[in-house]
């Protein structure tokens, strides 16, 4: 049977491999998967993160314009606001799947949630496969091939370390081992009513 993380893996991977057909960060998300499926949910996080590296990739060009630099960065600003709401809307799935079973009397509490586990795979999907192909790029030295092939080995064993420990949770709390229990991020920036630059700003106009 397929653990969950190796189907969240394989997702990862066509996602990020659909993006570099193009590569390029204007490229709208297309996949056919159903409306409110687990693996639409994954493809399009990941989605999210792909574009989003890319675009702080594009942020450190020294020779970029100013204007334009102002555009990515808010332009990740937005990005990082959708993937904190796409993590929200994997861990309501996860809720809903699970609103039935009752903790045992002496269940613990995880540190992060299913979801924010899940973000951490799919950021790690990018740094392997960003990774590998620095390790085998020809244009590159031979040391630094080295270097980026032994980085990938670590990355490899964190996915491995990784994969485990998030199939672990899921299974505690299938068991009642773990309580399912999630807290909005309520991030600030964003938000024109708690960011004092922000309602300062609407309060002058």
């Amino acid at each position: 049977m397929t653990s969950f993380t190796d189907k969240a893996w394989g997702i990862f991977e066509n996602a990020i491999a659909d993006y570099h057909v193009l590569d390029d960060v204007d490229t709208p998300v297309n996949h056919s998967f159903e409306n409110d499926s687990l693996e639409r949910i994954l493809y399009e996080k990941n989605w999210i993160d792909t574009v989003q590296w890319h675009l702080e990739d594009i942020i450190r060009d020294e020779n970029i314009d100013p204007t334009e630099a102002l555009k990515i960065k808010r332009r990740i600003d937005s990005s990082n606001q959708k993937r904190t709401d796409m993590v929200e809307f994997i861990d309501s799935w996860f809720l809903q799947k699970y609103k039935d079973i009752s903790p045992k009397n002496d269940a613990k509490i995880n540190t992060e949630t299913p979801a924010w586990a899940v973000d951490r795979l799919s950021i790690l999907a990018l740094k392997v496969y960003h990774m590998a192909l620095e390790a085998h790029r020809e244009s590159a030295t031979e040391v630094h091939r080295e270097k980026c092939a032994q980085k990938l080995a670590v990355l490899l064993e964190q996915k491995k370390d990784l994969s485990e420990a998030i199939n672990q949770l899921i299974f505690d709390i299938e068991n009642g081992n773990v309580k399912m229990k999630v807290y909005k991020q309520m991030k600030m920036y964003n938000d024109e009513t708690l960011n004092p630059v922000l309602y300062q700003n609407h309060k002058d106009e």
